[in-house]
């Protein structure tokens, strides 16, 4: 047989577990990963004459094709700070091979004509796959057992606290309702709308970043999650619980982890309070903040006990003279998704965690939680989505390499070991050392729904 790609000597993140469906540890092993017709077709031992083309990849790493799992990419209604086409852009030089974008937009995507909108809009467009979520609301509650069947949905996405339109749900009655109309897991932003909006009247008329993590406090997150727990609970529906940022939730959520799945972001491990409002000022600014260092070991050892599942960027991008308008008119969000996957590689070179369990958190654990198709895994039948990464090249990050429209990033300047090198889309090269090779691949991804 002559396969249409092999992939030679790469040290491959396969699961120590073949053949489950559901999620599996990773090993990494010294193989050739074979491809035909956009699917992995042999993994073993293999001639390079079995292959029309042969990538070398000696001292690299291939993963699962990485996904991020959380971005805004504000498209429509706000594409003067990114769209489909830059948001992706800035993903696939950055590792990432799919992405799942959120339904804060404008208009938010809350309804059938929304999403199918979105979807239009991607297709030809993205340069890497892409699923949508639904926004969960008071107002389509009763509609979102069907609208999260839709293909290429991911599911439904619920504000708990400071949305814009008609996506906030603030009230444990319109929370239980979401949850008894759907079937899918539901993701939550968790952060108390009430206590925000006590605690904003103290904070009126401060002008220090600084004091945003102070008004957005622990007490905040912790009380939406325990409500939100509470509640799927009581529904027995499963959850999967974004940008857990306290020692608190984290202490809380170890009791939960049979229905409840745990995201973590790259600058809550990366940045602690006050010192990143201290040198980036309103660029640090992002909801939920980023908090002190008591904060942030608590998230690493959350890590460390599997309580955290999913690492994602919350990719937010603003401009930065909406950045620069002074706290708090400033936006919160930052960009992140070009950025998620070095920053974290770096942490592994850093001992931090290893590289299989990042993989892992990435991948295998983002397709296991959200159901996903044919991704996520290095597995023959698979689709042949890889990230090929060097855990030995040395990178100055900086504004200039970002690709989001924001032009921007928290990390510029910062010098990381571990970069993606290649990635590939159903079988096609599509980046290859900071150059997008072949633009517009991507696809959207599918579910099972059953």
């Amino acid at each position: 047989m002559t396969y249409d790609l092999i992939i030679k000597n790469a040290k491959v993140l396969i699961p120590k577990q073949i053949n489950l469906d559901l999620r599996s540890e990773l090993k990494s092993e010294s193989l050739d990963v074979a491809i035909l017709n956009g699917k992995i077709a042999a993994i073993g031992s293999f001639a390079s004459s079995q292959a029309t083309r042969v990538i070398d990849a000696t001292h690299l790493h291939l993963l699962p094709g990485i996904i991020d799992s959380q971005v805004h990419f504000r498209e429509p209604g706000l594409t003067h700070k990114e769209d489909l086409e830059s948001g992706t852009r800035a993903a696939l030089l950055g590792g990432v091979t799919c992405i799942f974008e959120m339904p804060n937009t404008s208009p938010s995507t809350t309804n059938e004509d929304a999403f199918r909108f979105k979807l239009e809009r991607a297709r030809n467009r993205c340069h890497t796959h892409y699923a949508f979520f639904m926004g969960g609301s008071p107002e389509n509650y009763a509609q979102l057992g069907q609208l999260e069947q839709l293909p290429h949905c991911s599911g439904v996405k619920v504000f708990m606290g400071s949305s814009t339109g008609t996506l906030l749900v603030e009230d444990d009655s319109h929370l239980e309702k979401i949850l008894n109309h759907t079937k899918r897991r539901v993701i939550f932003h968790c952060e108390d709308e009430y206590r925000l909006r006590e605690r904003k009247k103290i904070f009126a008329d401060s002008k220090d970043p600084k004091d945003h993590p102070q008004w957005r406090d622990e007490e905040s997150a912790f009380l939406a999650t325990k409500r939100i727990v509470t509640l799927a609970k009581k529904t027995h529906h499963p959850i999967h619980i974004l940008h857990v940022t306290t020692q608190q939730e984290m202490e809380f959520l170890a009791n939960y982890k049979a229905f409840v799945s745990v995201e973590v972001l790259p600058q809550h491990l990366t940045l602690s309070a006050p010192e990143c409002y201290e040198r980036w000022g309103t660029l640090a600014q992002q909801n939920p903040p980023i908090r002190n260092q008591i904060h942030q070991h608590s998230l690493w050892k959350a890590i460390t006990d599997n309580v955290v599942d999913v690492i994602g960027s919350d990719h937010a991008p603003h401009t930065a003279e909406e950045k620069s308008r002074g706290y708090p008119q400033t936006p919160s969000g930052m960009p992140g998704v070009q950025t998620i996957l070095p920053i974290m590689l770096d942490h592994v070179n850093n001992g931090r965690l290893s590289l299989e369990k990042l993989t892992q958190m990435m991948t295998e654990n983002v397709r296991d939680i959200f159901k996903m198709k044919n991704k996520g895994r290095i597995q023959v039948g698979m689709d042949a989505d890889f990230t090929l990464v060097d855990m030995n090249k040395r990178v100055q990050i900086t504004n200039q390499w970002i690709a989001s429209k924001s032009k921007w990033t928290v990390f510029d300047g910062k010098w990381v070991t571990g970069w993606p090198t290649q990635v590939i889309l159903k079988g096609q090269l599509t980046m290859s050392d900071d150059t997008i090779i072949i633009p517009h691949s991507g696809e959207g991804a599918d579910f099972d729904i059953s």
